[in-house]
């Protein structure tokens, strides 16, 4: 989000900067063989789907973002602010009446994504259509690493990055790649 607030749930729209980083998206997705788009079903990455160009094939609720329970609308200064310094969301958000989910819940969900895409990918590209912390979990989880590697993967918003094998190891291709 724009001020930098954990917005996981929130079906907000997609920001102008968002609008601005996905219009080169359509070109670097030329040069794939798109057999497959899934897509969360939040508004603003169906509305990125959209402005790259692609007809999501499935709206899939697994590709929501981490839902960060009471840390919803805060930022990471507020919650470091509350005597948890260095805090970010991968140490886990605080348990309340709204718990959220730990990192395990969204490897487990993301694991689920990508058996659900494995049978697209002996015909051709597919392409996910996510938000920022559940992407790089998911990166993560196809990498067969620890979902907490994570953390590690900073991911550009209107970016591509391209997940794909060397013999049959899983590997990244690409990252963050913008026009």
């Amino acid at each position: 989000s724009r001020a930098g607030r954990h917005t996981g749930l929130t079906d907000l729209p997609l920001n102008g900067a968002g609008r601005a980083a996905v219009g080169g998206l359509p070109a670097l997705l030329a040069a794939y063989d798109l057999v497959h788009v899934r897509c969360s079903p939040l508004q603003r990455a169906t509305e990125t789907a959209r402005l790259a160009g692609l007809e999501p094939d499935a709206l899939d609720a697994d590709l929501v973002e981490w839902d960060y329970g009471a840390e919803e609308g805060r930022t990471t200064a507020q919650a470091q602010a509350e005597g948890r310094p260095g805090w970010t969301v991968f140490d886990g958000v605080p348990p309340g009446e709204t718990p959220g989910e730990t990192v395990e819940m969204v490897a487990a969900r993301a694991s689920r994504v990508l058996g659900r895409v494995w049978r697209h990918l002996d015909h051709g590209d597919v392409v996910l259509v996510g938000h920022g912390h559940h992407l790089r979990v998911l990166a993560a989880v196809y990498l067969r690493q620890t979902p907490y590697l994570a953390d590690a993967l900073e991911l550009e918003a209107g970016s591509l990055s391209v997940l794909g094998h060397h013999r049959t190891t899983p590997t990244v291709h690409r990252w963050n790649l913008a026009p």
